[in-house]
């Protein structure tokens, strides 16, 4: 597989999810705003749409989009999914709901300069992690199992913390311990990030 991300961008989510599943991959990193890989090749004709992440498996199938990346992980032999008959569909339902209602609001606050835009989304968002947090099960959003979703929340929390968005204490709790997990410290260490106390620049 090759896999194709930006340090610190939403792909970070993936790229926790593919060590958590323990699969071979070959990463590369995509300039998203030049749109080239390391290399200087021309990062749409791996990706047409430029944006981050892509995945490509073994015979040339390309995914895209981090809620269908994880959920394809997710559902394979390394089982990141919530227990019961409704448990891909409860993790599909929370994934949609940071993408959309999360990850999607932050996009504009890092690069506008409206003081007052910038108070608003801080506030919206704030109210969309209470919601989060309000569904923790236990150790992890779907109890004491870690599942993609975490991954893509961990990586909220943290664009959350760059931004001085304010999240809730059982949002905060659970972010320490997704930090301590081998995968999410195996990411931070490859695209080049110190620990979620400490964030604000790539090193």
């Amino acid at each position: 597989m090759d896999f194709y991300h930006t340090p610190g961008s939403s792909s970070q989510s993936a790229h926790i999810v593919l060590h958590e599943a323990k699969v071979r991959f070959r990463p590369h990193k995509v300039d998203i705003f030049s749109h080239t890989l390391e290399d200087g090749s021309d990062y749409g004709l791996v990706n047409p749409n430029g944006y981050v992440p892509a995945l490509t498996l073994a015979d040339g199938t390309l995914l895209t989009e981090s809620v269908a990346i994880i959920d394809w992980l997710a559902s394979g032999p390394a089982d990141l999914l919530p227990d019961g008959a409704l448990g891909r569909t409860r993790h599909l339902q929370i994934l949609a709901f940071i993408s959309t209602e999360v990850q999607k609001p932050f996009i504009p606050l890092f690069f506008i300069d409206d003081q007052v835009e910038r108070t608003r989304l801080r506030r919206s968002l704030a109210e969309r992690f209470r919601w989060v947090g309000s569904k923790v099960e236990g150790d992890f959003l779907f109890g004491d199992r870690f599942s993609g979703a975490d991954a893509f929340l961990y990586v909220m929390l943290r664009w959350a913390a760059m931004t001085e968005v304010e999240t809730p204490p059982s949002l905060n709790g659970l972010a320490a311990r997704i930090e301590n997990r081998g995968s999410v410290r195996a990411v931070l260490a490859a695209e080049g990030f110190g620990p979620l106390a400490g964030v604000d620049l790539p090193r």
